[in-house]
Order: structure tokens, then C-alpha cells, then sequence
């Protein structure tokens, strides 16, 4: 996510050409002419011209039709704001800083998520490193005022506590599925390599997506596991788990209109991934990264799933996750994931139909991409750790 930074800048002096023509193989787009250049009809522009954030890490909505978007800080802060180009006000939500630990580059405030009844409830959770001591994740319950968009700090609830071995790939993102669970991103616990053989290990949680249910609890546990999950039977394994081989789920997100689950898995060595997730399904960290050999014994493991796509390294080195674009403002962008790379700034769509790539091409270029983010009518918003919010807008030139 937000590591790999100084040494990584100087990608970005690449020619955009160039750094479109790495895509190879089974599941990567092939490189014709139209892969390069914009033709979706999308620009991209600062949202709120008028503010900027410290190190702002995530935007989102909390569906409560006030059109609201609650923006984190890695240093701990939750603001609101409002939905239109003139903001010029930050609304503090959140004060989280003493709770939040930033001893390393990737730790801090990393995830937001409303209740899906949030409007009735006011309940919201979020996910950070938490302070002080050993390095640990936290999964907690607030309750907000929905009137006024401020969050109780002395209404927190921890529901799941993860101790990491190492203070990156912490993971990020947590976000309510289509079926009403919480779905959590968590990475192998750091160091490179995975040292610790987390990624293909479900006796632990970590190199996992997780899927819990926060409305009834199973004591000793603040939550249940679902009865559906995959590996609930196995022993040995953790029932949380959804999905696992899994090296740093930063960001992944549902489409909206299919529930289909897309996640950006950022890489070690080669490969930079895109992947569709399913139950039970094995991404193959750290035999693999991405279709490419990791571990010397890495046949005897899997069955593993493919990414839909991935990048070289000459194009991608930390891969930030999206949306698939379900707004109305461009039509032609409908259907497509969008999706970009931190170190790099490059961002791309890519069309997926029918169990292929149909379709892929470079958008624009967002220095140090953290996070996207949906508003409430599914417009797609980009955020920079440079301080800045981007939104994709209509592009009203003709294309190329």
C-alpha cells in the first residue's frame, strides 16, 4: 500500500507508452492500440478544490441519503464533508490519534464502514493499528449521531484484536457485503517473502479476506462466524475466513449491481494483482505471486486461483484496489473497473465479461494513489496521500 515510496517515485518519469506495453499472458490484456489512451470519456479533476486532508487514506458514504463523505486521516482523524466542489469546511467526525498507532509507514486509520441500517442504528466500524504497544489491528464498533455525523470516541467496541508480527501489510479495507456480513482485509503480517507461511496457513488470519457477522455473537467471540463460511467444518481452521493466499488486500470493493468481489493484492518481487474473490478460494501466496512462480515446491499446493489481471513491475508496484463504476455521469465508463497504483500513480479500467479481459485502458495519472471511493450514487472519487480527492468526471472532448 503505502510503502515502497522514495525509492519508487521516479517510476512515474516513465512515458505512459511504455508503461502500458508490460501486460502479458493468460490472464493479463493484450497490448494492441487501443489498450493506450483514453477512450471511456472520463477525466479526472480535483473534487473539492478547496480542501486538503493529511495523508487522507479513504473516502466513502454512509448511505443515509446526506450525502455526506466521511474522508480518513492516518494519523487517526475522521472528517465529514460535504458532497459538492464549493466544501470548503472539514467537519471533525473522529478524533482517534491516541488509540492510533504510526510507528510504520502502513500503519494508521485504514478502514471505514457504515452498517447497512446505519440510518436506523448509527452504527459505523472502522479498522486501525492500534496504540500503544505491540503492533495489532483493530476491528471496533462507534456509534455516530446520524443528525450531525459525529462519532462517539467512548462508544467503541472492539470486536476483533490481530496482533502482526511485522508493522506492514496490515491489510485495509473493510466494507458490508452484498448478504449484510463485514468483510475485512488483512495482510500475511509484513516482513517480505512471508516469512511466517501466513499466506497459505488457515490456522491464522492473517493473508486473509474475512467474513463475520456483527449483528449476534458467539461468546467468547464479539461476533459471529457465519454458518455459510468455507472452512467452518475444517479443523484447524479459522471459520472467519473467506479467502486466503493473500500477500496485502489493501483495497477491494463490491460492484454494486453483480456483488462480485474485486480486490487489489499488492506484490513482492513481479507481479502486481487484480483478482475476483470467491468463497473459499485460494490466491496462492507465497507458493505464487500473481501467475508467477514464488516457492521452489509450488506445484504440490492449490489448486489456486488466477488474477483477472497484473502488472509488471515496470508499470505497478503497489496496487490500490477499486470499484467497478456503477454512476451515472459516464455512461461509458459503466461496467468497468477502475483501479490504479500507488508508487506509479497510473490508473487504468478494465472490462471483464464472460470470464476474460475485453477490455483495458489507461485513465490518467494521480500521484501516490491510497484509496477510491464511492459516493452514495455510485460516483467514483481517487485519493491521493499527497492531501488531494480526485473525482472521475465526463471528459466532454471528443475521444481519441
Amino acid at each position: 500500500m503505502i510503502a515502497k515510496q522514495c525509492r519508487y517515485r521516479c517510476v512515474v518519469l516513465l512515458s505512459v507508452a511504455v508503461c502500458l506495453c508490460v501486460l502479458s499472458t493468460a490472464t493479463r490484456a493484450d497490448p494492441s492500440p487501443d489498450a493506450v489512451g483514453n477512450d471511456l470519456g472520463v477525466r479526472v479533476v480535483p473534487a473539492f478544490p478547496h480542501l486538503r486532508f493529511e495523508r487522507p487514506t479513504y473516502i466513502t458514504h454512509v448511505g443515509d441519503d446526506s450525502d455526506r463523505l466521511f474522508v480518513l486521516e492516518q494519523s487517526g482523524h475522521v472528517f465529514w464533508i460535504d458532497n459538492a466542489a464549493s466544501a470548503r469546511e472539514r467537519h471533525l467526525s473522529l478524533d482517534l490519534r491516541r488509540q492510533t498507532r504510526r510507528v510504520n509507514n502502513e500503519e494508521g486509520m485504514l478502514g471505514f464502514a457504515a452498517h447497512p441500517d446505519f440510518s436506523e442504528n448509527g452504527r459505523v466500524f472502522l479498522h486501525y493499528s492500534a496504540a500503544p504497544g505491540r503492533t495489532r489491528n483493530h476491528i471496533s464498533e462507534f456509534r455516530m449521531d446520524v443528525a450531525t455525523g459525529v462519532i462517539d470516541p467512548g462508544s467503541e467496541r472492539v470486536l476483533l484484536s490481530v496482533d502482526q508480527p511485522r508493522g506492514n501489510h496490515n491489510g485495509g479495507t473493510i466494507t458490508f457485503g452484498p448478504d449484510g456480513f463485514l468483510f475485512i482485509g488483512l495482510g500475511d503480517g509484513g516482513s517480505a517473502g512471508d516469512p511466517f507461511g501466513n499466506g497459505q496457513n488457515l490456522a491464522t488470519l492473517l493473508g486473509t479476506i474475512l467474513r463475520i457477522d456483527v449483528d449476534h455473537a458467539d461468546a467468547p467471540l464479539r461476533y459471529r462466524v457465519p454458518a455459510d463460511n468455507p472452512f467452518v467444518t475444517d479443523d484447524g481452521a479459522r471459520g472467519e475466513i473467506w479467502a486466503y493466499g493473500l500477500r496485502n488486500p489493501w483495497r477491494f470493493s463490491f460492484d454494486r449491481d453483480t456483488g462480485e468481489l474485486w480486490a487489489g493484492d499488492v506484490g513482492q518481487v513481479e507481479s502486481e494483482e487484480i483478482d475476483l474473490i470467491v468463497k473459499g478460494g485460494n490466491y496462492g501466496w507465497n507458493y505464487r505471486e500473481g501467475t508467477r512462480r514464488f516457492r521452489r515446491n509450488w506445484r504440490v499446493a492449490g489448486p489456486f486461483i488466477d488474477p483477472v489481471i497484473e502488472h509488471g513491475r515496470g508499470e505497478a508496484r503497489s496496487i490500490t484496489g477499486g470499484y467497478v463504476y456503477r454512476g451515472q455521469s459516464i455512461p461509458t465508463l459503466r461496467g468497468w473497473y477502475v483501479y490504479g497504483d500507488y508508487a506509479t500513480g497510473l490508473m487504468w479500467a478494465l472490462r471483464y465479461e464472460d470470464e476474460r479481459v475485453t477490455g483495458h485502458r489507461f485513465i490518467a495519472h494521480v500521484p501516490e494513489i491510497a484509496s477510491f471511493g464511492e459516493d452514495q450514487s455510485g460516483e467514483l472519487y481517487v485519493v491521493s496521500l499527497t492531501g488531494l480527492i480526485y473525482k472521475l468526471t465526463p471528459n466532454d472532448r471528443p475521444a481519441d
